[in-house]
């Protein structure tokens, strides 16, 4: 009825090269026999050992950073938007992506391409990133950061 969703190093890149960014995101899903999907996350823990900085959630309660409710970005124009993606090194992933950043690059304030699809999930929920795409996710990568956003 319960499992465990962990990814120990989401941006694992960033990490085996040396580069401050990346994280490990836990989540707590239980089994849904009625719902869409087989499975919800009922708690969400992501952790940047670099920043000290510990996103939590729980299903039903405010999401929080460092024990602090957060919040989404409260931006209303898209040209003051920083937007996230992330990019896979499949070619079905790469010929969705870029098109997608095609669009978005003219329409946004900035892009930022990080590495680590749980941070980026955490920075919308906390309102430094307003929005994140990325194609050809695992549920590792979203089970945590998806339930605090």
């Amino acid at each position: 009825p319960l499992r465990w969703v962990v990814d120990p190093i989401d941006g694992t890149v960033n990490f085996a090269y040396g580069i401050p960014h990346s994280c490990v995101s836990i989540a707590l899903q239980s089994r849904t026999p009625d719902g869409p999907e087989p499975f919800q996350s009922e708690v969400g823990v992501v952790y940047d050992p670099f920043c000290d900085e510990l996103w939590t959630a729980t299903r039903g309660s405010k999401a929080r950073l460092n024990g602090r409710i957060i919040k989404v970005s409260e931006r209303h124009r898209s040209r003051e938007a920083i937007g996230s993606l992330g990019f896979a090194k499949s070619r079905e992933t790469l010929d969705r992506m870029l098109p997608v950043f095609g669009e978005l690059v003219h329409r946004v304030r900035k892009i930022r391409i990080m590495g680590a699809a749980a941070l980026a999930m955490v920075y919308v929920a906390s309102g430094r990133f307003d929005g994140y795409v990325e194609y050809g996710l695992r549920l590792c990568d979203i089970a945590a950061g998806g339930l605090i956003l």
